[in-house]
């Protein structure tokens, strides 16, 4: 059984009122440890419901998973994105976005990751708009 990574996302295209499958997703965290001198990123894909579940390690030498980096991370807050590759999404439905690409910025405190808490974040899809929010 696999566990529910501290972050996920949950992507919803308005236009059909269904979820938005095969959207790849880049999560970075900004700030990462001062051990390591650039972001940490890490990759997925909205699956059939439209959520991405699971991570990928893309940055170089870092094998960790996102439990990981997330728990450990050093002292204070974390900064992350999520960056939602909507073009080709898109472009199978024969739609031209405006927004090709959709960046969520957000904040972890050290006392929420201490606590444990998951953050979910869905996003709100339209090919001249989006909206997003903090999930439960």
């Amino acid at each position: 059984t696999s566990s529910k990574p501290p972050i996920t996302c949950h992507v919803l295209d308005t236009t059909l009122g269904r979820p938005a499958p095969s959207i790849p997703v880049l999560l970075t965290l900004h700030n990462p440890p001062s051990s390591l001198t650039s972001p940490l990123k890490f990759s997925g894909t909205t699956n059939a419901d439209g959520r991405v579940t699971a991570w990928k390690p893309e940055s170089p030498f870092s094998s960790d998973g996102l439990d990981a980096v997330f728990q450990r991370g050093g002292g204070g807050d974390h900064k992350y994105s999520l960056t939602f590759d909507t073009e080709a999404y898109f472009a199978e439905r024969g739609v031209k976005p405006f927004f090709h690409e959709v960046e969520v910025r957000f904040r972890v405190g050290e006392e929420e990751r201490g606590r444990g808490e998951h953050f979910h974040v869905p996003v709100l899809l339209g090919p001249f708009g989006y909206t997003t929010y903090r999930g439960s």
